[in-house]
């Protein structure tokens, strides 16, 4: 009833809207807990060992909240475990990926204008990062080294510079952002899974067997905390940023998403001193402004295109170009594709193919065969009805040149 292409692109969207639903969950609680752990109070009357508490309105009712440094005397019966919200974005996030940019490799990951790889080449070095990019970051964590924050902070920050400049001398400039957005991601979680839940498991076990749990599981755990809130914001910007060619088409990528860092610092020290209590630090928005116009400025750098002919395309690609049908389908391609999708568009008010899907040559039409036929074979998406009218046996022509190459 369907064809694989049609199947991919509703799974794709699926996977797609099941992790922004998780990750405003996560990023959710995780924003809450962190305004509510900087705007804690003293009071006398305080129960033995809790460190503050504060009083909250919502949806009509009062809210009265206590926090323990370490742990409450006795343990509650009923305790509400935040980790699910972690778990299932970081689950539907690799999910996508694969999806995506492992099934979708030579489209979407691998990119000949910069490292020519094999699609299992470049699938281990998606997955493997993420692998390594882990556990480096919680061995220097644990090391004594870690024990400064201020000092672990700005090496974890080179560290990451590194990464991106990495990234984009693999992998296509929006699988580079994409990546550094995956791996940060990768250690938010994993610092959930296999750090914060642990050390909280230690102390309720402590707890249960009549022990006094240690302050350190806790410090251990705010620190990686910490680490999160600061990471949140840069993850959002990188996996949008595949959307948007301006942020991942530039020779100057790699800079652009080692300063998204930054801003992210600058916005959330905004909001977690104003959360404190210790002020509102004006400054900030005036240097995430100033971040961001060097951003812009660094986006207008000329995008990396592949210079390839049909002869040198994966056979899984090539195949659309050796169809009888290829021929007229190019040609209408370039007739009501190519003004926008271009190196350089001569659509007015465009300076960038949209998506930075360039359909130029035969080699780039014949590799963007799928999208072709998802946007302009299948549905009407592509090209804007407003602006260039595609003919329905035209659409009907793309459809039987995708078809007679999958039948191929």
């Amino acid at each position: 009833m369907f064809d694989l292409a049609v199947i991919g692109s509703w799974a794709e969207f699926a996977l797609r809207w099941l992790h922004v639903i998780t990750a405003i969950a996560w990023i959710g609680s995780s924003f809450y807990f962190i305004a509510l752990d900087l705007g804690l109070r003293k009071a006398a009357s305080m129960p033995k060992g809790v460190h503050g508490e504060e009083w909250q309105v919502h949806g009509g009712g009062f809210y009265h909240i206590q926090k323990y440094m370490v742990a409450p005397p006795h343990m509650p019966e009923h305790l509400t475990w935040f980790k699910w919200e972690s778990y299932a974005t970081w689950l539907s996030g690799f999910a996508l990926l694969a999806v995506l940019y492992y099934l979708g490799a030579e489209f979407y990951l691998i990119d000949p204008a910069v490292m020519e790889l094999a699609v299992w080449q470049a699938v281990a070095i998606s997955a493997g990062s993420l692998v390594i990019g882990w556990f480096a970051y919680d061995a220097i964590c644990k090391s004594r080294f870690g024990e400064d924050n201020t000092r672990l902070m700005l090496l974890l920050y080179v560290i990451l510079v590194g990464l991106a400049w990495f990234y984009a001398q693999v992998f296509s400039g929006r699988a580079a952002l994409l990546h550094l957005g995956a791996v940060t991601a990768t250690i938010m979680s994993a610092n959930v899974f296999l750090i914060i839940i642990p050390n909280q498991k230690i102390v309720v076990g402590d707890l249960k067997a009549g022990r006094t749990p240690d302050a350190k599981y806790g410090r251990i755990a705010k620190q990686r905390s910490t680490h999160n809130n600061y990471l949140t914001l840069p993850v959002i910007f990188l996996m949008l940023s595949n959307h948007y060619p301006l942020a991942f088409a530039s020779e100057w990528n790699w800079v652009i998403a080692s300063l998204v860092f930054l801003m992210g610092v600058t916005i959330r020290h905004y909001f977690n001193s104003m959360h404190a209590g210790t002020g509102t630090p004006n400054w900030t928005w005036a240097v995430t402004v100033l971040i961001f116009i060097v951003i812009m400025w660094l986006s207008t750098a000329p995008g990396r295109h592949a210079e390839e002919d049909v002869a040198s395309l994966p056979p899984s690609a090539a195949r659309f170009a050796e169809v009888a049908e290829f021929d007229e389908a190019y040609s209408i391609v370039i007739g009501r594709c190519s003004m926008c999708h271009a190196a350089e568009p001569v659509w007015p008010g465009l300076y960038w193919a949209p998506k930075g899907v360039v359909l130029e040559t035969e080699a780039q039409v014949a590799r963007a065969a799928t999208t072709i036929y998802l946007q302009s074979a299948l549905s009407h998406a592509m090209p804007p009805r407003a602006s260039v009218a595609m003919p329905e046996e035209e659409r009907a022509h793309l459809r039987a040149w995708f078809r007679a190459a999958q039948g191929s």
